[in-house]
C-alpha cells in the first residue's frame, strides 16, 4: 500500500487539505491581519537532511494555503549560525582542522571545503540553493548577524531582567532531579578574546552592563549588552523571544521538540508570560525514514540523505508530493528501491485525476487529489499563489517504469530517449511539455544506474552478437523474428503483438515461457526483462532484425 493510501483522514474523506486547515486555524486564532509570518529554522551544525527538509516544506504549504485565501505571507527561515559549533560530523573534510573550532560560533568555523565564507555558510547556500528548484522562496536570516549588530539587545535585557521568572518557567517541566541547581543566566557569552563559549556570567548591574570571565583563556570582561558582539540567550529563552521580535503567527517543530514538558511547552510560557506575545500556531511533525540507501538521517554521524539526493530520483513535483500527500505528524519513508515506481504511479494518478484525465470516485476524492496536485507544482502566480490548472500545461505522461526501458534501450540517451516519443503513430508531446519528461527521464536514468535492482537492468545486444540457445531455441527465435517483428508496426497494441508472440511459440512447440526466455537471452543476455511484446513494440524495428538476424 502507498503512503497515500496510509493516510485516509477525515479531512481527506471531506475534500480538505490538512494545509489549508492549518491556514485557517491560523487565520481564526490569530485573527485578520495584514501580514502573517511564518517561521523555520534549523542550525547549520552539518549537512541538512531531508528530515529537516520536511519542516521547510510543511511550512511553505501552510504559507501556499494562506496566499492562496488571499493573504500577504512573510516567510522566514533563520539559520541559527551563532550556535555552538560541538561536534565534527564525521562525513566532513578536514577533521583535526575542525576540531580546533570546536566551543566556536559556528559562522566564525572555517569552510573546509574552502567554498563560501564560513562552514555555517556552506551548509546554508547549500541549502539557498536547492530550494528554489522545489518552488520555495524564504527570506533567510542569520542569527549571528543578527546578534553581533545587537538586534537582540533589548531581549537579551528582558530576559536578565526576568531571570527567576525564567528560572521557575523551565523548572516546571522538569522533575526534581533535573531542576536548575544553584545560580542561572538565561545568557551565554562567547569570549572576546578566544571566541570559545567556556565562559561563566559574573554579574549584570541591572542595566546594560554584564560581566565575565573565560575559562579557556583566562580573559575578564565587563561587557555592554548594546554593543557587545558575543552575548547570546539560550535556546529555550531565545526561540521564544525571536516569535515576539518577528511578530511570528506559525512554526511547526518536531516531535522531540512538541514532547510533553519539552522546548515548545517552556517557549509558549516564555513568550506569554515575559515577552507578552501569544506563541505562534504550530503543529508537530513526525520523522522521515529511508528504503534502498543505507544508512540512518543524522547531521551528527554524517552519514544523511539530502534534498539533493531525493532529486536525484524523484522530480521536484514528485518530492513536493511525498509530502503534500502526508500529513506532518505522520511518519513515512521515502524509497528508493522499486517502490519508486509505485509512487510515481500514484503521482500519475492524482495528476489524471486532477485533470479529468481520470474518474474520481466522488467529489470529495477529486477535490483532495486535485489540492495535493496544485500544491506539488513548482510554479506559482506573481503573488505567491497556487496556479490554478487553466494556467497549466496538460501533462503528457510517460509511466516511470516504461521510461526507464526507454531510455535502457536507447543506451541511456536521453535526447534520443525523448526524440522517439515523437516517432510512432500515437501524437508526440508539445514543445512545452519536454522539460517535464526530460526532468523525469533524468531521474529514470539515474535510478536505473544506482537505485535499481539488479533484475531491472539490460542492456540491448549489439548486432551479430548471439547467445548460446539449444536448437529448437534458435529457431523459435527466427519464428519470432520473421512472423512478429517483420510486421510488428502492423499490432494495433500491446494485446495483440502478445497474441502474436503465443502464437509463434505454439508454432515452434515451445510453451511460452521458454520461447520468452530465449527471446531475453537473445536481446539482453537475461532470462527475464520488461514485458515482452510492449518491450518489442519499444525497440526499432530495424534494431531488431538486425540483432536477431545472426540467428
Amino acid at each position: 500500500m502507498s503512503n497515500n493510501e496510509q493516510k485516509k483522514t477525515s479531512a481527506q474523506r471531506a475534500g480538505a487539505h490538512w494545509a489549508d486547515e492549518t491556514a485557517a486555524k491560523i487565520i481564526f486564532e490569530k485573527g485578520e491581519k495584514e501580514l502573517y509570518t511564518c517561521a523555520s529554522g534549523i542550525t547549520p551544525s552539518g549537512t541538512v537532511h531531508i528530515g529537516n527538509f520536511r519542516e521547510i516544506i510543511s511550512v511553505d504549504l501552510v504559507v501556499r494555503a494562506l496566499r492562496d485565501k488571499g493573504k500577504k505571507v512573510r516567510f522566514i527561515y533563520s539559520w541559527d549560525d551563532y550556535d555552538v559549533f560541538r561536534k565534527v560530523p564525521a562525513n566532513m573534510p578536514k577533521q583535526a582542522e575542525l576540531e580546533s573550532y570546536l566551543r566556536f560560533p559556528i559562522t566564525m568555523v572555517p569552510d573546509p571545503w574552502e567554498r563560501d565564507s564560513s562552514y555555517a555558510r556552506h551548509h546554508e547556500v547549500d541549502v539557498e540553493t536547492v530550494l528554489p528548484i522545489v518552488g520555495i522562496h524564504p527570506e533567510y536570516i542569520c542569527q549571528a548577524e543578527r546578534y553581533q549588530s545587537s538586534r537582540y539587545a533589548q531581549g537579551i535585557r528582558r530576559a536578565l531582567e526576568h531571570r527567576d521568572a525564567l528560572k521557575n518557567i523551565l523548572d516546571k517541566f522538569r522533575d526534581e532531579e533535573h531542576k536548575i541547581q544553584g545560580e542561572w543566566w538565561p545568557v551565554s557569552v562567547f569570549c572576546s578574546a578566544c571566541n570559545k563559549d567556556k565562559t561563566d556570567i559574573d554579574g549584570w548591574d541591572g542595566e546594560w552592563g554584564l560581566s565575565y570571565h573565560c575559562n579557556a583563556c583566562g580573559h575578564t570582561e565587563n561587557a555592554d549588552i548594546r554593543s557587545a558582539k558575543g552575548i547570546k540567550l539560550s535556546w529555550r529563552v531565545d526561540w521564544p523571544m525571536r516569535w515576539e521580535y518577528e511578530k511570528v503567527d506559525f512554526e511547526p517543530a518536531g516531535k522531540d521538540h512538541h514532547s510533553q514538558g519539552g522546548s515548545f511547552d517552556t517557549a509558549r510560557h516564555v513568550c506569554k508570560d515575559v515577552y507578552d506575545w501569544d506563541a505562534p500556531i504550530t503543529f508537530r511533525y513526525d520523522f522521515i525514514g529511508t528504503k534502498g540507501l543505507p544508512g540512518k538521517m543524522s547531521s551528527s554521524s554524517g552519514n544523511v540523505i539530502t534534498i539533493e539526493d531525493v532529486l536525484k530520483v524523484y522530480t521536484p513535483e514528485l518530492a513536493r508530493y511525498l509530502f503534500a500527500g502526508t500529513r506532518p505528524n505522520t511518519e513515512f519513508t521515502i524509497s528508493f528501491d522499486l517502490d519508486v515506481i509505485k509512487i510515481y504511479e500514484d503521482y500519475d494518478k492524482t495528476e489524471r485525476i486532477a485533470w479529468k484525465m481520470e474518474p474520481a470516485k466522488d467529489e470529495n476524492t477529486y477535490r483532495w487529489e486535485r489540492r495535493i496536485y496544485e500544491l506539488s507544482q513548482i510554479a506559482l502566480d506573481a503573488d505567491g499563489k497556487t496556479l490554478p490548472l487553466e494556467n497549466m500545461s496538460p501533462p503528457f505522461q510517460i509511466p516511470f517504469r516504461h521510461f526507464c526501458n526507454l531510455i535502457q534501450i536507447a543506451d541511456g540517451d536521453i535526447e534520443k530517449t525523448l526524440a522517439d516519443l515523437s516517432c510512432g503513430t500515437a501524437p508526440g508531446p508539445k514543445p512545452e511539455q519536454l522539460p517535464a519528461l526530460r526532468a523525469r527521464a533524468l531521474c529514470a536514468r539515474y535510478w536505473v544506474d544506482n537505485c535499481a535492482p539488479e533484475e531491472f537492468r539490460f542492456a540491448l545486444r549489439q548486432a551479430g552478437e548471439r547467445a548460446e540457445l539449444a536448437g529448437a531455441e534458435c529457431a523459435a527465435i527466427r519464428l519470432l523474428r520473421d512472423d512478429v517483428i517483420a510486421r510488428i508496426e502492423t499490432f494495433s497494441d500491446d494485446k495483440v503483438c502478445a497474441e502474436a508472440i503465443y502464437a509463434t511459440a505454439g508454432k515452434a512447440g515451445l510453451d511460452g515461457k521458454a520461447l520468452f526466455r530465449a527471446a531475453y537471452q537473445a536481446l539482453i543476455g537475461k532470462d527475464q526483462g520488461p514485458r515482452l511484446a510492449n518491450f518489442l513494440r519499444s525497440i526499432e524495428k530495424e534494431r531488431l532484425l538486425n540483432i536477431l538476424g545472426v540467428y
